[in-house]
């Protein structure tokens, strides 16, 4: 969050997952990552499908930060997301690299995708400066 929120000027940042919405003490650890002055919030993707159009048309710059794919789909099935962008799935033993800094199972993908059919602008990029990558050229 650090590298991505100073590049675009956040506000604020979301992190959105049931559980962490309920965990005080990873609260605190998230907490550790985001930079002075930036505001942090944890929420429900239930809270965040109901909260999505006030930070968008509020004058305040927030960027949501998702921890799963699944996350991401049940949010997506809630609330009009513009865009995604993958900054960095993690290595798992059933995931694939799709590129360095992108690991998703058949099943990620093929979610993602269909999303991407929905209209939502699905990219991958790490960090602010890199290119970004659309989610067809992961297949």
């Amino acid at each position: 969050m650090v590298g991505w929120g100073r590049a675009l000027g956040m506000d604020r940042v979301v992190l959105v997952d049931d559980t962490i919405a309920e965990t005080p003490w990873e609260q605190d650890l998230y907490r550790l990552g985001v930079p002075e002055g930036m505001e942090v919030e944890f929420v429900s993707v239930t809270d965040a499908a109901r909260r999505l159009a006030t930070w968008e048309a509020g004058p305040e710059i927030t960027g949501l930060v998702i921890g799963t794919v699944d996350t991401a789909v049940r949010l997506a099935d809630l609330a009009a997301l513009p865009a995604i962008n993958l900054g960095g799935v993690h290595h798992r033993p059933e995931r694939r690299e799709r590129l360095p800094y992108v690991f998703l199972t058949d099943q990620e993908l093929q979610s993602l995708l269909a999303l991407a059919a929905r209209g939502i602008a699905i990219t991958a990029q790490d960090v602010p400066t890199a290119r970004a990558v659309p989610i067809e050229a992961l297949r």
